[in-house]
């Protein structure tokens, strides 16, 4: 099981700093999401200024992007990192693509979502081979590929696609056709075994494939302290009261809290929706521990359930590089 941090920079100024210390403390990758920057930029001076450290997206919106873009730019990460680069897509939800990103929700999310893999693929198999692009799917159809706008052949040409889900369709999906599963940071242990994990499966034996070509990576939330157990319930309250993460909270008989949590949401009263995650909430979808004991406490709970784990909140220096080592090294010890 590997350990994984993301990291949020304010200016690409940063990024070479926090890549190369993340490197040398020993993680196994560096995720970059898509909130208020673009997620590609900071990804590009991480590969020129690291050796080993694998990176990626957790994720980047994909119906915010056409199929041959994303292709564009993943290629040229893999090339210039040596193959170290993931690219990690997610749909966002309807409201955001249309009103934020200004773009056409599609009618069946799942089915867009395949399309798009598809024909990435499709176009790094000509850029490789040399042969005609000619991807038809229903929504997506790509034909023109002249040697002008081709890059042509790299030498690691098997980039990973990681798509994110919460729902069993991507999961399903994550399992008939990806190479791995960004798990939501508001999840359960009970979720990712009989939700997540279950429709992984179901969905390579569509594919006809052995689930453990199928990686998962989870983001955890955690607590150090009462400061950041604060923090973290307002963050599980903010998650609980989208209306399509209800499932989440109903497989543990909360179903009525996520109701009366999405009802507080529409009416933006924010301080009373921390106040109904109880402790036992909290525990459910967070790892609670103090920093001495929080790597170990990490693979306690993920060990033989997930492949990939990478801390919620952002790998910062800060004179906090003792504590990031504690974490990765209680972690290491505990196998």
């Amino acid at each position: 099981m590997k350990l994984d941090v993301s990291i949020a920079p304010d200016s690409i100024d940063e990024v070479p700093h926090l890549a190369q210390a993340a490197e040398a403390l020993g993680f196994d990758a560096v995720w970059t999401s898509e909130t208020q920057h673009d997620p590609f930029l900071p990804l590009a001076v991480l590969a020129g200024n690291t050796q080993s450290i694998h990176f990626g997206t957790a994720i980047a919106v994909a119906f915010a992007r056409s199929p041959t873009t994303l292709a564009h730019t993943a290629w040229d990460l893999a090339n210039a990192s040596g193959g170290r680069f993931i690219l990690g897509l997610g749909t966002q939800v309807k409201p955001h693509i249309e009103r934020r990103f200004g773009m056409t929700w599609p009618e069946s999310p799942v089915g867009k979502m395949r399309e798009m893999i598809e024909a990435i693929r499709a176009v790094w198999h000509a850029w490789q081979t040399g042969e005609r692009l000619n991807y038809r799917g229903e929504t997506l159809k790509l034909g023109l590929m002249t040697p002008f706008f081709n890059p042509g052949p790299i030498p690691d040409p098997d980039i990973p696609i990681f798509i994110a889900g919460v729902n069993p369709g991507l999961c399903r999906l994550a399992g008939e056709l990806a190479d791995g599963l960004h798990a939501h940071p508001y999840h359960s242990v009970r979720y990712l075994e009989e939700v997540v994990l279950s429709s992984i499966k179901e969905g390579t034996k569509i594919g006809g494939r052995d689930p453990r070509e199928v990686e998962l990576s989870v983001t955890v939330m955690t607590a150090e302290s009462a400061s950041q157990a604060g923090l973290i319930r307002s963050q599980i309250a903010f998650y609980a009261s989208t209306p399509s993460y209800r499932p989440v909270m109903a497989l543990h008989g909360w179903g009525e809290v996520a109701d009366r949590l999405s009802g507080l949401a529409r009416r933006q009263a924010w301080e009373e929706m921390t106040g109904l995650i109880t402790d036992d909430i909290l525990e459910t979808f967070a790892v609670v521990a103090p920093r001495d004991r929080l790597g170990a406490a990490l693979r306690s709970r993920y060990q033989g359930l997930a492949d990939r784990v990478t801390l919620y909140a952002p790998f910062q220096l800060n004179n906090r590089d003792g504590s990031w080592a504690e974490i990765l090294g209680g972690f290491r010890k505990s196998k």
